[in-house]
């Protein structure tokens, strides 16, 4: 399958702190690669970097073969804060991509309800982000970023915030998403449970200074279903890589008793 980004050799200090150690990362097109690694490992840095909101103190990424020199409308980002427009409604927040690459009002249109109808909010087009729960504010920011038609999607923790239940609905449906639409997806979270659900690759990073120490394929098939978690494939894989993550949260702790 044809490479869409490659990180190559991409370390970031801060001041006299090494956050992130020279990482190497090949990611192809329809990759869904979601990160694990103990706090502060350098998991959000490097996705900013991905991104263009922060930049590498050496080595590259390249998008398409071009270099990430800033951020750009071909990388779609979604937070874990909901980071959409207070002042406009779900259905302008889901324009608003379309309408800054000068699309026609007619096309931005059919674009956001596309998008809104695909991520269960048909009905609260004029609604705005304080009248929406949070699972709905985070349905309308996976809309928006995903009605500009990134080349990739980049998601750092986005459903951290949300309780046990929305989220795993939120699982399901940026899965079943994807197994529609297979963006290219990097998606860091803490969840071992998630990483294993929704990745088609899993890449567990070290302690700080961050470095990829593992990067396994997951063996489940598509589309996938919650009833998944039962099998022996998904036991196993979380089995080691709870060991791998609990084994770089035992470090990092030991290094923040050293540092005291």
């Amino acid at each position: 399958m044809a490479g869409i980004l490659s990180i190559r050799g991409v370390e970031r200090r801060f001041d006299q702190t090494l956050a992130l150690q020279a990482t190497d990362l090949e990611v192809a097109e329809n990759d869904f690669i979601t990160i694990l690694g103990p706090s502060g490992c350098g998991k959000s840095t490097l996705l900013r970097i991905v991104a263009g909101l922060d930049t590498q103190t050496a080595g590259e990424v390249l998008l398409d073969g071009q270099r990430i020199l800033g951020p750009g409308a071909d990388r779609g980002m979604v937070f874990q804060s909901y980071t959409l427009f207070p002042w406009l409604s779900v259905l302008d927040n889901v324009c608003f991509g379309p309408a800054e690459r000068g699309l026609p009002r007619e096309h931005q249109l059919a674009i956001a309800h596309g998008f809104i109808t695909k991520v269960g909010l048909k009905g609260f087009e004029q609604h705005y982000p304080k009248q929406l729960s949070g699972g709905m504010q985070q349905r309308t920011a996976i809309a928006r970023a995903l009605a500009n038609d990134p080349r990739m999607l980049l998601m750092d923790e986005p459903f951290g915030a949300l309780d046990h239940q929305t989220r795993e609905l939120m699982q399901e449906l940026l899965l079943g998403i994807w197994e529609e639409q297979k963006k290219t997806v990097l998606f860091v979270t803490h969840d071992i449970d998630e990483a294993v659900f929704m990745g088609g690759r899993v890449v567990v990073m070290s302690a700080r200074p961050g470095r990829i120490k593992l990067d396994r394929t997951v063996p489940l098939a598509h589309p996938r279903h919650y009833s998944v978690k039962t099998s022996r494939e998904f036991a196993e894989l979380k089995a080691e890589l709870t060991e791998q993550v609990r084994v770089e949260v035992r470090a990092a702790q030991e290094a923040q008793a050293l540092a005291a």
